[in-house]
């Protein structure tokens, strides 16, 4: 089984290109905070290159921007190859299937800082009845 998923900041707003066949890729880097840290010491980030193909990739590139959180998953792809040097280099990357919005798009018409809509608009849902719950 080969499967990960990851959220993070993305280090760069994506670019989407094309391959000779129009087949839309877009490579992009994201920050993961580690879970820990040691007492005293600034909190370590690990910088995952992921790899998007066709919409996912379009979509990537049409709605996210650097700084944003995403979140990512899909399969590690390794590799290697020669160098000019001819040393041996690896590849690690993730190959993402699918990506998603953590947070909630800031409302940039307004002066307040906060990601979430007003209160007012959730006033108004309908909560379940005792006899609608299914447990």
């Amino acid at each position: 089984m080969n499967n990960v998923s990851l959220v993070g900041r993305l280090t760069a707003t994506p670019e989407l290109k094309h391959t000779s066949s129009g087949i839309a890729v877009t490579r992009f880097s994201i920050a993961v905070d580690r879970p820990f840290s040691k007492p005293g010491e600034e909190k370590q980030v690990d910088f995952i290159n992921i790899v998007a193909w066709r919409n996912t990739a379009e979509f990537v590139c049409k709605y996210f921007l650097k700084g944003q959180r995403i979140g990512a998953s899909g399969g590690i792809r390794t590799g290697s190859y020669i160098d000019r040097e001819g040393i041996k280099r690896y590849t690690f990357e993730i190959y993402a299937d699918r990506v998603e919005f953590v947070e909630a798009k800031k409302d940039n018409s307004s002066d307040n800082d906060n990601n979430y809509d007003s209160q007012s608009d959730y006033d108004n849902i309908p909560l379940p009845s005792d006899e609608d719950l299914p447990f």
